[in-house]
C-alpha cells in the first residue's frame, strides 16, 4: 500500500479539485515528506497513475505562467479506494508507519464510529502480538542464539507497547469527541 496514493487521493478529496502543485503544497505544509516519504515527483506520478486507473478524473487545464496544470477530482471509484486504504491503515496492525501516519492525517475523512471500530481492530491485533513477543524474549537463551539478539525482541516489544498505548489513547480521545471528523 502506498501512503502517497492515499495522501494524494485524500488531498484531492479534501480540496475538491486540485492540480499537482496544489497537492504538493498542501502535503509540504503537513511535512509529509518527512513522515511518509512523499517526494514531489511521486505526487505527480501518483496523480497520473490514479487518473489512468480511473480513481481521479481530469477536470481542466490551467494555462498561464509556467507549464499547463491539469486539475483533478476524485471519482466514485477513487472514493472507494481511499476508504479502503484508510480502513487498512487504521485497522491493520501490520500497516507500516508511513501508512498509519497517512491514515491519521486523513482521519477527518472517516466517520467517528467507523474510526473507533477500525482502531479497536488495530488494537486487538497489536495486543495479540504482545504475548508472542514477550515469549520470544524469554525463550531466546533456549534458541541457541547469541544473547544480544534478544535485544531485538526487547526493541519490538517497546515499539509494540507504545503502539498499543497510543492506539488506546486515540480511541479514548475519539470517543470523548476529540477532533472534527467526517460526521
Amino acid at each position: 500500500m502506498s501512503a502517497t496514493r492515499m495522501l494524494v487521493l485524500g488531498v484531492v478529496k479534501l480540496v475538491g479539485e486540485a492540480h499537482g502543485y496544489q497537492v504538493r503544497r498542501e502535503l509540504k505544509s503537513w511535512s509529509a515528506e518527512s513522515w511518509a516519504n512523499v517526494q514531489p515527483g511521486s505526487i505527480y506520478h501518483a496523480l497520473k497513475a490514479l487518473a489512468k486507473d480511473g480513481l481521479l478524473e481530469p477536470v481542466g487545464v490551467e494555462s498561464g505562467e509556467g507549464p499547463a496544470r491539469t486539475s483533478y477530482r476524485i471519482t466514485a471509484a477513487g472514493d472507494h479506494e481511499l476508504n479502503d486504504l484508510l480502513a487498512h491503515a487504521l485497522a491493520n496492525p501490520a500497516a507500516g508507519n508511513d501508512e498509519v501516519s497517512a491514515g491519521v492525517a486523513m482521519l477527518n475523512l472517516v466517520p467517528r464510529k467507523q474510526a473507533v471500530v477500525l482502531l479497536k481492530n488495530r488494537l486487538a491485533g497489536l495486543e495479540g502480538q504482545l504475548t508472542p513477543t514477550r515469549h520470544g524474549i524469554e525463550s531466546m537463551p533456549e534458541m541457541g542464539k547469541p544473547a544480544h539478539v534478544s535485544e531485538l525482541f526487547r526493541l519490538w516489544l517497546v515499539h509494540l507497547e507504545g503502539q498499543v498505548r497510543w492506539t488506546q489513547e486515540l480511541i479514548e480521545r475519539l470517543e470523548a469527541g476529540a477532533y472534527a471528523l467526517k460526521d
